[in-house]
């Protein structure tokens, strides 16, 4: 597919082609600062919920040594009523006319008596205590000191953060609208509607192949997008192509004997594939894990290697729980990290595994040698219908 523009551009790279490149460094920039900028006012709020937990702690210590104090001041009421209970039984005591009236307030008395001492143990108990309470108190404030100088730090390296982005973001969507502006229209037409379902409107072909989708590239094909004399579009993924003679590698004066692709075994743990088309989002990666009678799945862009959606677990193997995915176009590559190390990649494939899927891709599509659906079926193992 091409679009036809007028020329007497035979340079290296037209000049909407270079626009674009710097369109779509643009887009990428204030997608990533738009991001970072986002995700700050959570950071912020983190941190407030940190510092919030330790004032709560050192609330709780105050309040502990608060209810000792009541205690405390409870009890020795306590012993101070009592005290006045022994004292009057004892004077009536001098007054009683019978053996049994003097043995009944003996009996007040040494009961009033046994109380006092059960309420000095306790408030003995409280004061023993109020030392480790103290501690507690101190070393609650100490940490909310300390914690409260590194938030107040982390909170203004948070704004500065802030500031630099919405500056950079500023200049960057600047430079977005002048190279947005010098883009023929039809073009940017063509760039924004496939950048808005495959995340990137244009693509570097090299090695004979379109470096997003990678897909090999007819010679015709590729041969024009080297002349650079008109817009040359990817027949597979929509987007602009572009050759950059800088990445051109010189062929090897002696001829070097490949090596034989390694296969990924069957019953592995652990499987990668490939499919042209997932829902909405085009040409991605899936990661599949079985453990401890689950299976996860995690979804990646091919392009960007960005996971597409939430990781989804389901109970049995993998073959057995997303059969939906497993479909004759699947792609299976070799690959094989711990999920300790996927986990570390959070949302977004590092740049050599993303590479390296790319490369087995090639590989598997070189080996198989056939096209199209055919193509996909011979890799994937899967039958061709009839």
């Amino acid at each position: 597919m091409r679009v036809k523009i007028k020329a007497d551009l035979a340079l290296e790279m037209l000049p909407d082609i270079q626009n674009l490149i710097a369109l779509q460094a643009a887009d990428r920039e204030i997608l990533r600062l738009k991001e970072e900028i986002a995700a700050l006012p959570k950071r912020v709020a983190a941190i407030e919920q940190t510092l919030a937990g330790t004032k709560a702690g050192l609330e709780k210590a105050r309040e502990a040594v608060k209810a000792d104090d009541a205690s405390r001041r409870k009890y020795e009421a306590a012993i101070k009523d009592l005290q006045q209970k022994v004292s009057k039984f004892r004077d009536q005591s001098l007054d009683v006319k019978t053996n049994e009236q003097y043995k009944a307030l003996l009996h007040e008395i040494q009961f009033a008596e046994q109380d006092i001492r059960i309420n000095e143990d306790k408030i003995l108990e409280l004061m023993v205590n109020a030392e480790v309470r103290e501690k507690a108190v101190k070393a609650a404030e100490a940490e909310l000191k300390t914690e409260t100088a590194e938030i107040e730090k982390e909170k203004a390296a948070a704004r500065e953060r802030t500031a630099e982005d919405e500056k950079q973001l500023a200049e960057w969507t600047a430079k977005r609208q002048a190279a947005r502006s010098a883009v023929n229209v039809d073009l940017l037409r063509q760039y924004d509607r496939v950048a808005q379902h495959r995340g990137t409107g244009i693509s570097e072909a090299r090695d004979h192949k379109c470096m997003a989708c990678q897909v090999m590239l007819r010679p015709q094909t590729y041969n024009e997008v080297r002349s650079a004399t008109h817009i040359v579009i990817c027949d597979s993924c929509q987007r602009i192509l572009y050759h950059d003679p800088s990445h051109d590698v010189v062929a090897p004066t002696a001829a070097v004997p490949k090596k034989r692709r390694a296969h990924p075994k069957f019953e592995a743990n652990q499987a990668w594939y490939y499919r042209p088309t997932f829902e909405d989002h085009g040409e991605v990666f899936i990661a599949f894990m079985n453990d401890h009678g689950q299976s996860s799945r995690r979804v990646y862009d091919n392009a960007t290697g960005r996971q597409i959606g939430d990781i989804l677990v389901r109970e049995g193997e993998y073959r057995l729980r997303f059969p939906e995915d497993l479909v004759e176009d699947a792609i299976r590559l070799n690959g094989n990290w711990s999920e300790t190390e996927i986990d570390v990649w959070g949302p977004e494939l590092p740049t050599p595994v993303l590479d390296a899927l790319q490369r087995d891709l090639d590989l598997a599509r070189a080996e198989s040698g056939t096209t199209g659906r055919a193509h996909a079926q011979a890799l994937s193992g899967h039958p061709a219908a009839s």
